[in-house]
């Protein structure tokens, strides 16, 4: 029911306090619990093992979540497939499910929009609309799977919004998706991208968990960076690099470098050179990604060429690179090209 709050926002332990609240039995939340997050129940009905009074009491409180697909984009190749999600209060939100050949990986989106600003993305073109729950984040997962019919086993926040701008619900989503009682991804199955809030890096590093991060950094200096994303106003690279050093120091996970290659813009050798020498001494590995377009950004990408001699010269100074191989461009679905509704050429 829209305007309640979604009962996969709670852990089992926050769960097993509301069920003991309204007078049933502890373990009446494990049932719960199973059927919402490892079964995907869409509704409280859905719940066989419970009795119906305490249904009625749970939906009397809480929503089951369930999101409603408005439209559904699957590539040529068949490797991604976009989809429309309706939120209960009608807001929706872009998430794509991708085939690899060890499995399927989702691409979740963390904001009804974002506030960063970044000239490579689609998603902030309207501003940030609001936060994402972690049931809501569930609830794509949940989406995706009953459409698809496949099973989900990697996660990449990687979607609309700035995972660590809204930092409390994506840090217990991971907490809720990763539960044994639930769906069972574990961390390291993770993927957190960031555009850089250096005091949210820090803070994700006092967890020690296992996912592993990106950091969106797409500029070599701080000029052409802060032309590029305003965030590094804020946060320019003398605070964020740091950063991402001692993250990785502490945790022991190597940071992930998204470098977006924009033809004529951060693409020359000088620029690559630039970069080896910044990144000097952080424990990480760089991801070049030819970039996508997003026509009111004016974006182009570089040539594959120009990608090539950048790579080679980044392996030369000793960093492990790949050049993304970017799924789901021929339907919008790509890095940077996730947004909060059908572009005008998608609409039918």
């Amino acid at each position: 029911m829209p305007g309640l709050p979604n009962i996969k926002n709670l852990t089992l332990e926050e769960l097993e306090l509301e069920v003991t609240a309204l007078g049933m039995a502890k373990f009446r939340a494990a049932q719960v619990f199973d059927w919402m997050h490892r079964k995907g129940a869409a509704s409280f009905a859905d719940i066989a093992n419970v009795p119906r009074e305490v249904r009625d009491k749970l939906a009397a409180k809480f929503s089951p979540g369930s999101l409603t697909i408005l439209d559904k984009k699957v590539s040529r190749n068949g490797e991604a497939a976009k989809y429309l999600l309706e939120l209960q209060d009608g807001q929706s939100v872009e998430s794509v499910l991708m085939k690899y050949h060890y499995g399927y990986t989702a691409c979740l989106s963390t904001q009804v929009g974002c506030r960063m600003g970044c000239r490579l993305c689609a998603s902030g073109l309207e501003g940030l609309v609001r936060n994402l729950t972690p049931g809501e984040l569930i609830d794509q997962i949940w989406a995706m799977q009953k459409a698809s019919g496949v099973r989900i086993e990697r996660i990449v926040l990687m979607g609309s919004g700035e995972p660590l701008d809204n930092y409390d619900n994506t840090v217990k989503f991971m907490e809720l998706v990763s539960a044994p009682k639930g769906l069972g991804i574990g961390h390291r199955h993770i993927t957190l991208s960031t555009c850089g809030i250096v005091p949210r890096i820090y803070e994700l590093m006092q967890l020690r968990l296992a996912i592993t991060l990106a950091v969106s950094l797409h500029a070599s200096n701080n000029t052409l960076r802060s032309q590029l994303m305003p965030v590094n106003r804020a946060y320019p690279l003398e605070k964020l690099l740091p950063a991402c050093g001692a993250y990785a120091e502490s945790t022991g996970r190597r940071v992930s470098f998204e470098y977006a290659l924009l033809g004529r813009v951060n693409d020359t050798l000088a620029h690559a050179k630039e970069l080896a020498g910044i990144l000097r001494g952080i424990h990480c590995h760089i991801n070049l990604i030819p970039a996508n377009p997003v026509p009111e950004r004016g974006i182009e990408s570089s040539g594959a060429r120009d990608v090539q001699a950048f790579k080679i010269v980044l392996e030369k100074a000793g960093y492990p690179v790949t050049v993304r191989r970017e799924m789901g461009l021929d339907i919008d679905a790509a890095c940077g090209q996730l947004r909060r509704r059908l572009t005008a050429s998608e609409k039918p």
